[in-house]
């Protein structure tokens, strides 16, 4: 059967229900009327991540290329190609630099305070991504004009709410992406025109711009900027963490208390955020050669989906996994395939989000910033969030006002 629809009217649980309900780990379905085997579960992702198995090059709907992630990007590669380009990235994953970009992402959102307080009220999400933005800039060493966040903010949003949707809004998300390549690809050009080599200082956008791939060449400036906006995009899209955080703290007000006094429970709180909620569905790879698991045939070139809700979601692994309960992952054992809302595998060598940490230590942040260093009242309404969304929000965004210093 045809699944696009499906996935349109019903969204993130759609191939669960079907797991769950034919109690198998593998569906075989057409999406965007190609074959498709749709994978859930711990062993399936273990296996979508053997790189002898499957490979990413040619998996990912052009839908997708022209608006979330780009042409050309490290999702679409494979071997040695992966293996430098991802270094590229990692490079600027360490603790230092990781702190780096958290710390400059608190002195804004402070910066921003007394806006906040001033406000009669606000969308914590809009907000919460304009700083994104800047904070992601500054740390990318991409230059921003007095006054330009808005702008960038508006179209990284763009871009990042166009992967799931048709008509319009699909199509305003491919002119967003347009733009902000060609943004980014006016500093690659001046760069390059200076004719320097990288250095051990160089920010995240001089290093991408003067990268050599496995042949020693340049890559196109058009790719540079992919790859820039691969840095960018996916740190405001953890704008969608933070406010399903702050509907997290309201819905279980219970946590607020706990999370002043024990230091530890923020990074609990947040994984169970990351599992619960509803980010990106699927992950794809293309099958690299014949072969067979679970008595399923995979034929060369067939797509292949891990579903990282149903996964995140698996009765199996996790008990009672419709209920929010952050103290689960005291006992987790860190395992990189059953607990997957960015990918699984291992960070360095698979197509693991090479962000991942930014995205946990930012969302730590500002939890603790919600609970510790600020008070706020929430207004009534509308906070469900629309399954067949995707990517997914409340409703409303996640409104807040009477916004005051935390008097502790």
């Amino acid at each position: 059967m045809e699944s696009t629809f499906g996935i349109v009217f019903k969204g993130y649980p759609y191939f669960k229900e079907k797991f769950e309900k034919e109690n198998k780990d593998i569906i075989k379905t057409r999406l965007l009327f190609k074959k498709t085997l749709v994978l859930r579960g711990v062993e399936a992702a273990e296996i979508f991540y053997d790189q002898s198995k499957f490979q990413r090059k040619g998996a990912t709907p052009k839908r997708f290329q022209k608006t979330l992630f780009g042409e050309g990007g490290v999702q679409g590669t494979d071997g040695e190609a992966h293996r430098k380009r991802k270094h590229m990235f990692m490079q600027f994953m360490g603790k230092e630099a990781v702190d780096r970009i958290k710390e400059n992402f608190l002195q804004l959102w402070q910066n921003q305070l007394p806006e906040w307080m001033d406000a009669e009220e606000l969308v914590l999400f809009d907000q919460v991504e304009k700083i994104l933005c800047m904070a992601a800039c500054n740390w990318a060493g991409v230059p921003l004009k007095e006054g330009e966040e808005k702008l960038r903010s508006k179209q990284l949003s763009r871009i990042i709410r166009s992967a799931g949707a048709v008509g319009v809004d699909h199509y305003r998300g491919r002119i967003a992406r347009k733009k902000a390549e060609k943004w980014i690809i006016g500093f690659v050009k001046e760069i390059r025109s200076k004719k320097q080599v990288p250095g051990e200082n160089s920010s995240i956008l001089e290093t991408f711009s003067l990268f050599r791939d496995e042949k020693g060449k340049l890559l196109p400036e058009k790719i540079v900027a992919v790859e820039v906006l691969n840095i960018l995009r996916p740190i405001v899209a953890i704008a969608r963490y933070i406010t399903f955080s702050a509907l997290a703290l309201h819905e279980h007000p219970q946590y607020k208390k706990r999370l002043k006094a024990d230091e530890g429970l923020d990074l609990l709180f947040v994984h169970e955020v990351r599992r619960y909620y509803p980010f990106f569905p699927f992950v794809a790879a293309q099958v690299k050669e014949d072969f067979e698991w679970k008595d399923e045939k995979f034929p060369k070139g067939t797509r292949v989906l891990l579903d990282i809700y149903a996964t995140n979601h698996d009765k199996r692994t996790w008990v009672n996994p419709a209920a929010f309960y952050a103290e689960r992952f005291k006992d987790w054992e860190g395992s990189a395939y059953n607990f997957i809302p960015q990918g699984g595998g291992d960070h360095h060598q698979n197509h693991r989000c090479a962000g991942e940490w930014i995205t946990i230590q930012i969302t730590c942040a500002a939890v603790n910033f919600l609970v510790k260093e600020i008070d706020y009242d929430v207004p009534e309404q509308d906070l469900k969030i629309s399954m067949n969304r995707i990517p997914a929000t409340p409703k409303s965004r996640f409104k807040i006002f009477n916004v005051r210093r935390s008097k502790r």
